[in-house]
């Protein structure tokens, strides 16, 4: 749980709704550090665009990704 209330998947609009489908498609739901993303609209599109340049471009190995998140979610005590 978090201790800012996302936006909830209902609500979402736009931009955000479209983001909440990709990854309800690829992960069951959107994820929760994006559905608080999601309250600033222009945060959330800085976000989503930060990681699609990092995976477009190659500038870090897939699987260097792949790690990175878990440990950012380990030291955050995510179960992800």
């Amino acid at each position: 749980m978090t201790r800012i209330a996302g936006l909830a998947p209902d609500a979402a609009e736009g931009y955000a709704a479209r983001v909440y489908a990709a990854q309800t498609e690829a992960w069951g739901a959107p994820l929760l550090n994006h559905r608080v993303y999601a309250r600033r609209p222009d945060l959330l599109r800085a976000v989503r665009g930060m990681w699609a340049g990092l995976n477009r471009d190659g500038l870090l190995d897939e699987g260097l990704v792949a790690l990175v998140n878990r440990r950012v979610a380990s030291l955050n005590g995510c179960v992800f």
